[in-house]
């Protein structure tokens, strides 16, 4: 719920009357609490304030703030506690365990898998299905998320610990959390039924990646589903390579956060083929994420594996293939292609080459360069095209102003000038407002009867003695015409930006120079947060003709692309196809010039 940044629409004081009522609410949702607590959650006297806010899907939010931290969020009339309020009062909801690598996935917007959650000697906690609980990590009773259950504890017990256990609403890292203090969870004792937990789980909290075969667990199966809450299931890999060892080596994938080197450190337990699989994957990753590039491609195979892999394996060790449970490279790049990772083919006898890469598989985004790595010096030598790989279309929502014209429709609804709206809100607004007054034409229901207010807002001097009902699409369409156009821009990482007006779409045009030559021009690419310069370098590779930077006409801080010839098929397909913007926010893609027929 908050993976991704939200907007903040109002912020306000508590008053007395609202305060006892919270209080009263809190006691209700959370009867384990004792007055004191309570008072001391919400208090009298002390700065509390209620924040409206909408998530990145438009849900409508309520939070409350005390000593500038969240302590609460409402959503449909349900109240929730933060992880500041946890941290508080630990026993406040039942608590299920996880792995620490699982909190980067919960803090990115996953769910909780049964296969993440560690089964305590003592048994799960009792819950129903619909049950608020919290999450905390082994060896920490600090909770730091807070999810709603799917099922009862009877019915993940019968499903074998496997499918969603928890849909999770709000973790320690996500916005709401960076809306407060940013303080670090306490470190809390477990309970005497916990360390119980702690010991049947072997060495598993130090050693992340230790093979489920050799921990002295009753469970084996268990412990190796917690690495299927990042990385799709390799059983078709095992078929593939004729052997058992890469289905027990799940456990050692390299795709959690904890790395191989990590791990021999504690002791690695593994054998020396284990431990080379789980290398070759380390290195693997570790060059798809920062070695190559689109532009890179077709690549060979070899060439990936001397000068990109080799290059991303770690200072002592050696990538040796015939170590490893593959045996051949082929074999390993078989079961990657598998997992739809990369596309292989053989483009000349003998040469095989990769031909595509998905950089939005989860594999890689899951991937995290081991600590033995200087992150600045990765992206040293591949600068540009770090930015290509990383690139996302922003989220762009319109958002609607309230004009003065348009004030005494939305005043009964507690709005005023300036009140930022989205489409659905300005609906669900007049739709309440027709309903309330007794608008509804009670002969036609498609229709609604034109009052004072809604004259003066959305009808012309010249059509006020004409036009008596209006039908409910077009009430709503002038509605929004009358309304200030907003628009609110949110790139991948960063808060969202709310901007007047309409974004203007990525223009593209054709132009012609002298001697007959034409010239295609691209402007407006920095409001969609692309790198000029980047474009015009990625179109000059791609369609080997010159490319030139220059200020664009009219704008202060704008710059154009100007590249040789008509090239708009060629960067429609960028544009749509590689970087994902929507076709509506490109202006001029009907200028492509015709193919035309083979004679």
């Amino acid at each position: 719920m908050f993976a991704r940044a939200f907007r903040v629409r109002s912020n306000t004081n508590i008053k007395g009357s609202d305060r006892r009522k919270l209080r009263s609410d809190v006691a209700a949702a959370f009867p384990t609490l004792s007055t004191e607590q309570v008072a001391e959650l919400v208090p009298n006297k002390e700065e509390l304030n209620v924040i409206k806010i909408y998530s990145h899907k438009g849900e409508a939010i309520t939070v409350y703030m005390n000593h500038r931290n969240p302590i609460l969020f409402e959503v449909e009339k349900v109240l929730y506690p933060t992880v500041y309020t946890l941290w508080v009062y630990p026993d406040l909801l039942p608590a299920f365990a996880t792995w620490p690598p699982v909190l980067q996935k919960l803090a990115g917007g996953a769910d909780l898998m049964l296969p993440g959650v560690v089964v305590p000697p003592s048994g799960l906690p009792q819950v129903q299905r619909g049950t608020l609980c919290a999450v905390t990590l082994l060896g920490n009773r600090a909770p730091v998320a807070v999810g709603v259950a799917t099922m009862s504890t009877e019915e993940m017990l019968a499903a074998g610990m496997k499918g969603k256990g928890f849909a999770v609403l709000h973790t320690h890292l996500d916005h709401l959390w960076e809306y407060g203090d940013k303080s670090s969870p306490p470190t809390l004792a477990p309970l005497v039924t916990d360390s119980a937990a702690m010991e049947s789980a072997g060495d598993e909290e130090e050693l992340q990646g230790k093979e489920p075969g050799s921990s002295c667990s009753p469970e084996p199966e268990q412990h190796m589903d917690i690495r299927d809450l990042s990385l799709r299931d390799r059983d078709t890999c095992a078929e593939l390579l004729g052997k058992e060892e890469l289905h027990e080596n799940r456990a050692a994938e390299p795709a959690e956060d904890a790395s191989t080197e990590d791990q021999q450190e504690a002791g690695d337990s593994r054998t020396p083929q284990e431990q080379m699989d789980a290398l070759f994957n380390q290195c693997f990753f570790h060059a798809l994420k920062c070695k190559v590039k689109k532009s890179d491609l077709p690549l060979l195979t070899s060439t990936f594996l001397g000068s990109h892999m080799v290059s991303c394996c770690p200072a002592g060790k050696q990538l040796d293939i015939k170590k490893s449970s593959y045996k051949k490279f082929s074999k390993f790049l078989q079961c990657m292609q598998h997992q739809r990772i990369l596309q292989v083919k053989e483009l000349s006898k003998g040469v095989e080459s990769i031909v595509d890469v998905d950089w939005k598989h989860p594999d890689i985004k899951a991937f995290a360069v081991p600590e033995g790595f200087s992150p600045a010096s990765a992206a040293q030598d591949n600068k540009s095209e770090d930015r290509e790989q990383v690139y996302h279309a922003p989220e762009i929502i319109p958002l609607y102003g309230v004009s003065t014209k348009m004030i005494p429709l939305f005043q009964e609804s507690g709005h005023r000038k300036g009140s930022i709206l989205s489409s659905s809100e300005v609906r669900n607004i007049i739709i309440n407002y027709v309903k309330s007054n007794e608008l509804v034409d009670e002969t036609n229901k498609n229709f609604v009867k034109v009052n004072a207010i809604l004259c003066d807002c959305l009808l012309d001097k010249s059509e006020q003695d004409e036009i008596s009902h209006l039908k409910w699409d077009e009430l709503l369409s002038r509605c929004l015409e009358r309304l200030q156009p907003l628009h609110q821009v949110t790139f991948s990482g960063q808060e969202p930006v709310v901007r007047k007006g309409n974004i203007e779409p990525i223009d593209i045009s054709v132009a012609q120079r002298s001697s007959n030559k034409k010239v295609t021009i691209i402007k407006n690419l920095e409001l969609y947060g692309l790198d000029p310069q980047c474009v015009a370098n990625t179109l000059q590779q791609k369609v080997q003709a010159s490319a030139t930077i220059s200020p664009a006409p009219g704008t202060k801080d704008r710059v154009q692309v100007q590249i040789q010839g008509n090239q708009i098929h060629h960067l429609a397909k960028m544009l749509l196809e590689e970087y994902q913007l929507p076709r509506k926010y490109i202006q001029g893609l009907e200028k492509a010039p015709k193919l035309g027929r083979k004679k």
